[in-house]
């Protein structure tokens, strides 16, 4: 019963996180990053580089924005006609501009950003203890049906009478099954423990994957 109440309690959590980073929505930059019609009429009239570059410039005195292009431009999105704040990427995805974008990724089919990042490294953090949860209850039944406790193989036994069993499956499929279970959950883990590392050293140096 134990060892059910906790499963349903790592699976609920990790459902709820992957529900959360899929329906969260990116967030736009607010309205005062959106050029006015005005500017945007002369942004888009004038032909020289120069000439544009200094009016984004005066436009970006009145807002927060600290990062610069290569040539030390204001970063402006051409699709979304607004100067992009820091971290802010234009996603080709989404066909939109999302504040504090990390990455947009494949399997929530969302991007990653300001609005649903701590619930994306949530889901990190609870799909790791799934997977490690399942793999360590089942790794007794993994030493019971594929290996032969002889007196030669000592260490086996002790794991086995430190994990006692209920019952005996005696089916054959059953070994299939196991071996199946074992090498997808550790997989998974594996996989998920470089990912989570990788965005908690990013959290802890203020960065982002972009």
């Amino acid at each position: 019963v134990a060892y059910l109440v906790v499963f349903h309690i790592l699976f609920v959590l990790f459902v709820w996180t992957y529900w959360k980073s899929v329906f969260t929505l990116p967030i736009q930059p607010g309205k005062k990053f959106h050029m006015s019609y005005a500017d945007q009429e002369r942004y888009e009239n004038e032909e020289r580089p120069e000439v544009q570059r200094q009016i984004l410039a005066e436009i970006a005195r009145k807002l927060p924005v600290y990062t610069r292009t290569g040539n030390g431009g204001i970063r402006f999105c051409d699709r979304c006609q607004l100067i992009k704040p820091d971290r802010c990427h234009h996603c080709s995805v989404c066909a939109m501009c999302v504040l504090k974008m990390d990455h947009h990724c494949p399997w929530v089919n969302n991007c990653i950003g300001f609005s649903n990042y701590k619930f994306f490294l949530l889901f990190l953090a609870y799909s790791l203890l799934y997977c490690l949860y399942i793999a360590a209850t089942v790794f007794k039944y993994f030493i019971k049906y594929w290996t032969i406790i002889s007196s030669f193989n000592l260490f086996l036994s002790l794991v086995l009478c430190c994990f006692p069993f209920q019952g005996e499956l005696t089916n054959g499929r059953s070994k299939f099954h196991i071996l199946f279970l074992l090498f997808v959950a550790v997989m998974f883990f594996v996989s998920l423990m470089f990912l989570f590392g990788y965005h908690c050293w990013l959290v802890s140096r203020n960065r982002s994957t972009l």
